[in-house]
């Protein structure tokens, strides 16, 4: 009896020892807060960067073009950039807890569909799924370590947050190849699903409840328009030169995409800049460093996320690269990043922002003016320079492009700033993505159009070049000469296309270089006497 009585005190000690630690006045509660939402944090980047490597051989699964397979990246940054703003509402109004347990459900769910789409409607659709939950997860993920922890270990707690996005920046499209290569594509969407178990899992039997005692009103008339803005933007951009579309921009469903997008902005911005409480206070972008910092972001982004989906295309159907090894190539991206984020803080601290930001622009304009010149002859050593310079570039100007643009944000207006900026850089990385399909779309065609006019068969030129193919298919391939003729127009149309398509990804990467120089003009006009002023007054503030 006395056993029996010592056992379950036992149990019982043991049962109260776990509930104080998940209880949030212990001291590990916060920490094991921080661990769950790096998890959530490190799926949903993860999932935004791992697609790319799989896109080649979705399309070639579903037999779709290239302007119809975009849309598996844009529907799910362009749902995350509806959800950024309205999560934090809804958490305010419902609990962080229930919303980001849901955050969590919607993605996995997402991920799910994901891998048993038959076809690529039911791919995108499910991939909207996805960003609605990604874009709920990391704003909440963001303002849970915000609250949760004191401001002398913020800063840290943070960092820690920071590196599970830096990580899946760099790891993604390596496991995602790794996945692809050895399995199939729809597992880069399944492996999603036992992590997105553990995380629901996790919400909740560690995190405890919270909401708002103070909550604002709904900016309904914000929140449609912004909804139907942003897809009927992207689908008009996408659209205008695809191959489905015969008529192009003067197709009568275009003009009428165009024209309701326009209407639905026009709405949008009214009412954000007279209703008393926004679903984005847009009146932040009068600030003056705010707002050309985040004329610079939307021209970083559409170079950033377009590059990000064209070179795996390139690398995989130009160069004969597996999944693998394309994913491989992005690992020292985040890496360089990681490094240099820090060390750019400090030049930014002690220094002027200015300096980073300038030479980041500068090395990451150069190095798309690098990829420019791609070939079917590219070593990997010049594809690797190429992104070593980029993720250099990416460390000098995002960490001093945060510090600027925050200069003069009064504390209360953070949070706003924060989905601002989060909106603005998914909305710029859509745009890109689209963009640069569509170009690269009318630059294929074009090049095609100029290899085929100087194609002539009645020319010595192109007999000689189809008497020479003959001549090796017959002896080097033993081809019947009844069929090496044949075969001989046939590789050089192919070869002809082949090369037309690296034109067009090279312009596209021009494009994309052009559109990056161009946000060094904003970067002097940007304030930053008041720096020192700034800080001591947070400080003071705390």
């Amino acid at each position: 009896m006395a056993r029996r009585l010592s056992t379950t005190h036992r149990v019982r000690s043991l049962v109260r020892r776990r509930s104080a630690i998940f209880h949030p006045k212990h001291d590990s509660y916060k920490w094991l807060l921080l661990a769950n939402v790096m998890l959530g944090t490190f799926m949903a980047v993860l999932d935004a960067t791992i697609v790319n490597v799989g896109l080649p051989k979705i399309m070639a699964s579903f037999g779709v073009s290239l302007d119809k397979i975009e849309w598996v990246i844009t529907a799910y940054m362009l749902s995350m950039a509806v959800a950024l703003p309205t999560s934090g509402w809804l958490a305010d109004k419902f609990g962080y807890k229930k919303l980001y347990f849901i955050g969590l459900f919607l993605f996995t769910l997402g991920s799910m569909l994901c891998g048993r789409s038959t076809d690529e409607n039911m791919l995108i659709i499910s991939r909207v799924i996805q960003g609605l939950g990604a874009g709920t997860i990391q704003p909440l993920g963001m303002a849970i370590i915000t609250r949760e922890f004191p401001p002398n270990q913020r800063g840290f707690a943070l960092g820690f947050w920071g590196i599970s996005a830096a990580a899946s920046v760099s790891f993604g499209p390596l496991i995602g190849g790794f996945l692809i290569d050895h399995f199939s594509w729809p597992l880069i969407f399944d492996v999603n699903i036992p992590i997105g178990i553990l995380a629901m899992l996790f919400t909740l039997i560690i995190q405890g409840e919270y909401i708002n005692p103070k909550i604002r009103s709904f900016d309904v008339a914000g929140f449609i328009s912004v909804t139907i803005f942003l897809p009927l933007t992207l689908y008009t951009l996408s659209q205008g030169n695809a191959a489905t579309n015969s008529q192009g921009w003067h197709a009568p469903y275009i003009l009428a995409c165009g024209a309701i997008s326009l209407i639905a902005l026009a709405v949008f911005l009214t009412a954000e800049l007279t209703v008393k409480e926004p679903l984005l206070d847009l009146r932040l972008l009068l600030n003056h460093n705010f707002g050309i910092a985040n004329i610079i972001l939307i021209l970083f982004s559409l170079g950033m996320f377009g590059s990000t989906f064209l070179l795996p295309v390139y690398l995989q159907n130009s160069l004969g690269y597996s999944a693998l090894q394309s994913g491989r190539v992005f690992l020292p991206v985040g890496i360089i990043q990681g490094i240099m984020a820090p060390i750019t803080g400090k030049i930014s601290d002690r220094l002027n922002p200015k300096f980073p930001l300038i030479l980041g622009v500068l090395l990451f304009a150069f190095s798309f003016y690098l990829n420019s010149n791609l070939s079917w002859l590219t070593e990997h050593s010049f594809i690797m320079l190429t992104l070593y310079l980029r993720g250099l570039a990416m460390g000098l100007m995002f960490t001093s492009l945060t510090t600027v643009s925050m200069l003069d944000i009064p504390r209360e207006k953070m949070a706003q700033a924060s989905a601002i900026t989060n909106s603005i850089r998914q909305l710029g990385g859509s745009l890109g993505v689209a963009f640069l399909a569509t170009m690269l779309t009318a630059r294929v065609t074009y090049h095609s159009q100029i290899f085929g006019e100087s194609v002539k068969p009645g020319t010595e030129l192109y007999q000689k070049t189809i008497d020479n193919m003959k001549h090796h298919i017959v002896y080097e391939a033993g081809a019947a000469p009844s069929n090496a003729t044949r075969l001989g127009q046939s590789m050089l149309l192919t070869n002809l296309g082949k090369q037309a398509y690296i034109e067009g990804i090279n312009d596209d990467f021009l494009i994309a270089g052009l559109i990056t120089l161009t946000g060094l003009i904003p970067v002097f006009f940007l304030h930053t006497k008041k720096k020192q002023t700034n800080t001591e007054n947070i400080v003071t503030h705390e």
